[in-house]
């Protein structure tokens, strides 16, 4: 199957998954409709599909999230099964990714470091401000 092929299927697949969680049609207790399904990976050969999962819940309720969603791959797999038509399904695997709220930290951290330089840059002004007062002043005197 070709590259792109595979991506579409992969973004098919995506849709899909979220939907059921969405929807609620995932029974676990474990899986909250606050699990975002970030990217699906479908091997070449149509074996295999790793579904990337994440949240801006903590990290151990992400866990708890892809444990209930692993264990419901199954149910997933033969309800999407029947609404696609492709020559072999894949097989999912589940993955914690905390790549979005590590993102979204880094970002925050940034914006400190910004504020920071800007706090410095602001007090050496006014520093350099008040040293030409004071040397005005003597000239004056």
């Amino acid at each position: 199957m070709g590259q792109y092929r595979l991506l579409k299927l992969g973004e098919q697949l995506r849709k899909e998954i979220s939907s059921m969680i969405m929807k609620r049609e995932v029974k676990d207790p474990r899986v909250s409709e606050f699990l975002s399904i970030n990217r699906v990976e479908v091997s070449k050969d149509l074996a295999h599909a790793k579904v990337y999962v994440s949240s801006f819940m903590d990290e151990a309720s992400v866990k708890r999230g892809v444990e209930g969603l692993q264990s419901a791959a199954g149910f997933i797999q033969s309800s999407i099964a029947g609404k696609l038509r492709i020559y072999k399904f894949p097989k999912f695997t589940f993955i914690a990714d905390f790549s979005m709220r590590d993102g979204y930290d880094m970002v925050q951290r940034l914006n400190e470091l910004e504020k920071e330089s800007l706090a410095i840059e602001s007090a050496r002004t006014e520093g350099n401000t008040a040293i030409e007062a004071d040397a005005e002043e003597e000239k004056e005197s």
